[in-house]
């Protein structure tokens, strides 16, 4: 019987496909969540691995492996930017991710005007709360996001956009609508619709409200609604169901058509700025690139 001589080194062979497999089930810690990320089967993927050999994962071996994935595939990542961008942006598609008022109502007139400049460049656009948007950053789903605050996660890069207003939104026959301002406790004696709990909108009303106002919370509001976006907030404000403090952007048809009016809250002035988010450890596409400089020249607006 031959003897297996234990100092013959194994011998170790793998592709880049491999490599980006690999990296996907480290960083996810999921088969499945990797399958989905690389868009193949989930037995594709677990065959992937065991080839490379399934113990290598959780041991020193695996650590090692991630690493050098990791450069390889920057590298790799590197050298296709390097020659998109010197062959010229021909075009191609972008995902991106944006919070609910500048996903609903900045970025598809901003997207309009890129696409002037960039007519064979399509943007896929994902409106969500800012919170997924972005662990789906950090996931590489979307290569850029706009979302109402700069993330807390250490490999969020983020630059200040745009910047964005508060307000009471009453019906135009509203008894209010009259006023320029109402003071904070006026609001306490309306039926008050307020957005979801997590809402950027609610927790930047709800901040300005207790340190200008020293309310507490929102108990005292005579809450009639909680609805999960601007614009059903909007509609329930319209239909006489009560009033509420959105975003002046989520407000501008009705401003102009007078279906309702905007009214500013005395001593507070509840502003906010927008952000553009990027992975930090990723390297910008040509198209993410130009994207990203027309967004930091752009308005936002009309």
């Amino acid at each position: 019987m031959k003897k297996t001589d234990p100092l013959t080194t194994p011998h170790i062979d793998f592709d880049l496909r491999q490599l980006e497999v690999f990296q996907k089930v480290v960083e996810l810690e999921s088969f499945s969540k990797a399958a989905k990320a690389v868009y193949r089967a989930q037995a594709s993927v677990s065959e992937t691995i065991a080839s490379l050999g399934r113990q290598i994962v959780p041991t020193r071996a695996g650590e090692l492996l991630y690493k050098h994935a990791v450069l390889l595939l920057d590298m790799k990542k590197t050298a296709c930017l390097e020659m998109q961008k010197f062959l010229g942006l021909k075009g191609g598609e972008i995902k991106v991710g944006g919070s609910t008022i500048p996903g609903e109502y900045i970025l598809p007139k901003v997207i309009s005007r890129f696409r002037k400049k960039y007519n064979a460049v399509v943007v896929l656009l994902t409106v969500a709360d800012s919170s997924e948007i972005e662990s789906r950053v950090l996931d590489g789903d979307f290569e850029l996001g706009v979302v109402g605050s700069k993330g807390n996660h250490k490999n969020i890069q983020s630059q200040k956009v745009w910047k964005d207003e508060l307000v009471l939104a009453v019906p135009a026959r509203h008894r209010l609508a009259k006023q320029e301002d109402v003071t904070p406790e006026v609001l306490m004696n309306e039926p008050f619709i307020l957005r979801e709990t997590g809402s950027g909108t609610l927790n930047i009303m709800e901040k300005y409200l207790r340190e200008a106002a020293g309310l507490k919370d929102l108990d005292a509001f005579q809450v009639v609604a909680r609805f999960g976006t601007s614009t059903a907030v909007k509609e329930g404000v319209k239909a006489g169901l009560g009033i509420s403090i959105l975003s002046v952007r989520a407000l501008e048809s009705e401003l102009k058509t007078g279906a309702l009016k905007a009214l500013r809250l005395k001593g507070i002035s509840m502003s906010r700025n927008f952000y553009m988010i990027r992975d930090r450890r990723r390297i910008a596409s040509p198209l993410c690139q130009a994207l990203i400089d027309f967004l930091l020249v752009t308005s936002g607006e009309e």
